[in-house]
Protein backbone atom coordinates (compact mmCIF):
# COMPACT_ATOMS: atom_id res chain seq x y z
CA UNK A 1 0.00 0.00 0.00
CA UNK A 2 3.02 2.34 0.08
CA UNK A 3 3.27 2.38 -3.70
CA UNK A 4 3.28 5.84 -5.23
CA UNK A 5 0.77 6.77 -7.91
CA UNK A 6 1.07 9.74 -10.23
CA UNK A 7 -1.73 11.66 -11.95
CA UNK A 8 -1.22 11.05 -15.67
CA UNK A 9 -3.77 13.47 -17.09
CA UNK A 10 -3.35 17.15 -17.96
CA UNK A 11 -4.45 19.92 -15.63
CA UNK A 12 -7.14 20.96 -18.12
CA UNK A 13 -8.56 17.45 -18.27
CA UNK A 14 -8.37 17.13 -14.47
CA UNK A 15 -10.42 20.31 -14.06
CA UNK A 16 -12.93 19.10 -16.64
CA UNK A 17 -13.40 15.97 -14.51
CA UNK A 18 -13.18 17.65 -11.11
CA UNK A 19 -15.88 20.27 -11.57
CA UNK A 20 -18.73 17.91 -12.62
CA UNK A 21 -17.61 15.41 -9.97
CA UNK A 22 -17.88 18.11 -7.30
CA UNK A 23 -21.27 19.18 -8.60
CA UNK A 24 -22.36 15.54 -8.29
CA UNK A 25 -21.52 15.00 -4.63
CA UNK A 26 -22.89 18.45 -3.73
CA UNK A 27 -26.22 17.60 -5.41
CA UNK A 28 -26.32 14.30 -3.48
CA UNK A 29 -25.65 15.93 -0.10
CA UNK A 30 -28.15 18.77 -0.65
CA UNK A 31 -30.83 16.27 -1.66
CA UNK A 32 -30.12 14.10 1.39
CA UNK A 33 -30.42 17.05 3.76
CA UNK A 34 -33.68 18.14 2.12
CA UNK A 35 -34.98 14.57 2.21
CA UNK A 36 -34.18 14.14 5.90
CA UNK A 37 -35.79 17.50 6.71
CA UNK A 38 -38.96 16.42 4.90
CA UNK A 39 -39.21 13.02 6.56
CA UNK A 40 -37.05 10.19 7.76
CA UNK A 41 -37.84 7.00 5.89
CA UNK A 42 -35.98 3.93 4.69
CA UNK A 43 -34.73 5.55 1.49
CA UNK A 44 -33.52 8.73 3.16
CA UNK A 45 -31.63 6.69 5.77
CA UNK A 46 -30.09 4.36 3.17
CA UNK A 47 -29.16 7.42 1.09
CA UNK A 48 -26.95 8.66 3.91
CA UNK A 49 -24.51 5.76 3.34
CA UNK A 50 -23.25 6.90 -0.09
CA UNK A 51 -23.21 10.46 1.26
CA UNK A 52 -20.89 9.45 4.09
CA UNK A 53 -18.60 7.64 1.65
CA UNK A 54 -18.54 10.72 -0.59
CA UNK A 55 -17.71 12.98 2.37
CA UNK A 56 -14.80 10.68 3.31
CA UNK A 57 -13.45 11.21 -0.22
CA UNK A 58 -13.94 14.97 -0.06
CA UNK A 59 -12.23 15.22 3.33
CA UNK A 60 -9.28 13.21 2.01
CA UNK A 61 -8.93 15.48 -1.02
CA UNK A 62 -9.12 18.59 1.16
CA UNK A 63 -6.45 17.16 3.47
CA UNK A 64 -4.22 16.50 0.45
CA UNK A 65 -4.61 20.13 -0.63
CA UNK A 66 -3.89 21.44 2.86
CA UNK A 67 -0.72 19.32 3.01
CA UNK A 68 0.20 20.66 -0.46
CA UNK A 69 0.52 17.19 -1.91
CA UNK A 70 0.98 17.24 -5.63
CA UNK A 71 0.19 14.82 -8.40
CA UNK A 72 2.06 11.96 -6.69
CA UNK A 73 0.20 10.18 -3.89
CA UNK A 74 0.40 6.92 -1.96
CA UNK A 75 -2.12 4.34 -3.14
CA UNK A 76 -4.12 4.57 0.11
CA UNK A 77 -4.67 8.31 -0.41
CA UNK A 78 -5.82 7.80 -3.99
CA UNK A 79 -8.29 5.17 -2.78
CA UNK A 80 -9.53 7.28 0.15
CA UNK A 81 -10.00 10.31 -2.09
CA UNK A 82 -11.12 9.54 -5.61
CA UNK A 83 -11.84 5.89 -4.84
CA UNK A 84 -14.31 6.80 -2.10
CA UNK A 85 -16.03 9.37 -4.31
CA UNK A 86 -16.31 6.83 -7.12
CA UNK A 87 -17.72 4.14 -4.81
CA UNK A 88 -20.09 6.57 -3.10
CA UNK A 89 -21.45 7.73 -6.44
CA UNK A 90 -21.72 4.19 -7.80
CA UNK A 91 -23.60 3.07 -4.69
CA UNK A 92 -25.89 6.08 -5.00
CA UNK A 93 -27.03 5.14 -8.51
CA UNK A 94 -29.10 2.04 -7.58
CA UNK A 95 -30.37 3.70 -4.41
CA UNK A 96 -31.65 6.71 -6.35
CA UNK A 97 -33.15 4.47 -9.06
CA UNK A 98 -35.01 2.53 -6.36
CA UNK A 99 -36.14 5.84 -4.86
CA UNK A 100 -37.54 6.93 -8.23
CA UNK A 101 -39.46 3.66 -8.58
CA UNK A 102 -40.61 3.13 -4.99
CA UNK A 103 -41.28 6.62 -3.57
CA UNK A 104 -43.48 9.58 -4.39
CA UNK A 105 -40.42 11.87 -4.29
CA UNK A 106 -39.37 11.09 -7.88
CA UNK A 107 -37.99 14.55 -8.62
CA UNK A 108 -35.59 14.52 -5.68
CA UNK A 109 -34.39 11.00 -6.46
CA UNK A 110 -33.94 11.99 -10.12
CA UNK A 111 -31.66 14.81 -8.93
CA UNK A 112 -29.86 12.33 -6.69
CA UNK A 113 -29.40 10.00 -9.67
CA UNK A 114 -27.85 12.90 -11.59
CA UNK A 115 -25.55 13.70 -8.67
CA UNK A 116 -24.51 10.10 -8.10
CA UNK A 117 -23.82 9.56 -11.80
CA UNK A 118 -21.72 12.73 -12.07
CA UNK A 119 -19.78 11.83 -8.93
CA UNK A 120 -19.14 8.23 -9.94
CA UNK A 121 -18.23 8.98 -13.55
CA UNK A 122 -15.97 11.98 -13.07
CA UNK A 123 -14.32 10.92 -9.81
CA UNK A 124 -13.79 7.56 -11.50
CA UNK A 125 -12.05 9.26 -14.41
CA UNK A 126 -9.75 11.09 -11.98
CA UNK A 127 -9.12 7.83 -10.12
CA UNK A 128 -8.23 6.09 -13.39
CA UNK A 129 -5.85 8.97 -14.16
CA UNK A 130 -3.50 7.79 -11.39
CA UNK A 131 -0.91 5.29 -12.56
CA UNK A 132 1.72 3.46 -10.56
CA UNK A 133 4.96 5.37 -10.62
Amino acid sequence: MNDKYEMQISDARWWSYDIPGNIGWIIWIVCIVKSLKKRVDTFSIISVIPGIIMIVGVIELICERIQKLGRILPKKRVIRGFGALTIGGALGIPISLAGIVKTDDKKRYAWMLTGATLCAAFAGLCYKGYKKK
